[in-house]
């Protein structure tokens, strides 16, 4: 009996140790799968609550991985990458070109410039013609294009003629653009959390505290507003500086070389005509003192002969010859 108790419990001890370890695998399967969606749940509020650039960092693992998911779905290899949107990352760049050309018209191509510019949907912002003489005349023509359609204008007006220079820059200002647009949306936000502080307030103090701090911000609204609008300007169209003029036109070193006896007698008349005006102008000057002085020396000298027939003696009187003496 002593014997068949403990085998009895032996056996007992046995099923015990069993049924504890079938417990603790069970236990370590399941903690497995609580922590694998434990972890999956931080991952999700991590990037719920994580900066922008690390959400978008989250975000882009996510759809690479259903993309990949997709692509092996249809076949495709998993490394592939998606081509990108259309439009996802605009550019804001202004461009300007700066055009000398020699044509044998300058009023024809000016005209063809002017079309050239406003087909295009573009316009004449300046246009300055000068005429050197009954023959010759220049033009200057500063041009305002559409982005889209710049290098097709500039290819029309270069080839308009014989080009002589040109010159072209393009300035990236995408970063300033973006801040401008930033600047703006907080400043709009700050206005009208004024405008509600404004109706809420009740004492005339705080209404004309918050009516100048009003004032104060939207000034700075409207200065940014001014800069987003000259930024879209000088962004959406290019500017095209348009130079044009005749062969051969005369300068000034041609009328250098073509000067004659006739141009040289009459720039001497000329110059002879300049040295009288100039001693008429001097004698002009000079005459009230010259005046002054004259009139002093014949004073000077009339009171100098005065003096003289006063100081000079009588003259003896003679009796003629034979008189009776008295």
């Amino acid at each position: 009996m002593e014997l068949g108790s403990r085998t009895d419990r032996s056996f007992a001890r046995g099923r015990a140790a069993l049924a504890a370890g079938v417990l603790g695998l069970l236990l370590a399967v399941g903690g497995c799968g609580a922590s694998g969606d434990a972890s999956g749940g931080a991952k999700a509020a991590d990037s719920k609550y994580a900066p922008p650039g690390e959400q978008e960092g989250a975000g882009a693992d996510a759809d690479g991985a259903a993309s990949s998911a997709e692509e092996r779905a249809d076949g495709k290899p998993a490394g592939a990458k998606a081509a990108p949107k259309p439009g996802a990352a605009a550019t804001h760049v202004i461009r300007t070109a700066t055009l000398s050309v020699e044509v044998k018209n300058v009023a024809k191509a000016v005209a063809a410039a002017r079309g050239a510019a406003e087909s295009a949907g573009g316009l004449v912002a300046t246009e300055e013609t000068e005429r050197l003489d009954d023959t010759y005349e220049t033009s200057h023509l500063v041009l305002r294009v559409p982005q889209d359609r710049y290098q097709e204008v500039l290819r029309e007006l270069a080839g308009s003629g014989k080009l002589l220079s040109r010159t072209s820059d393009a300035k990236d200002v995408t970063d300033q653009v973006v801040d401008v647009d930033s600047r703006i949306a907080t400043q709009r936000a700050s206005v009208a959390r004024v405008r509600e502080l404004m109706d809420r307030a009740e004492k005339i103090s705080d209404v004309v505290a918050l009516e100048g701090e009003l004032s104060s911000r939207q000034s700075d609204l409207e200065s940014l507003l001014a800069q987003q609008s000259s930024l879209k300007d000088r962004t959406s169209l290019a500017t095209i500086t348009l130079d044009l003029t005749p062969p051969d036109a005369p300068d000034d070193d041609g009328r250098e070389e073509d000067t004659g006896f006739l141009d040289a007698l009459g720039g001497g008349w000329d110059a002879f005509v300049t040295v009288l005006r100039w001693i008429a102008v001097a004698f002009g000057a000079a005459f009230p003192f010259l005046l002054t002085a004259a009139l002093a020396l014949v004073g000077w000298r009339v009171l100098r002969a005065r003096r003289a027939a006063r100081r000079a003696p009588a003259a003896p009187r003679q009796e003629p010859e034979g008189a009776p003496a008295p």
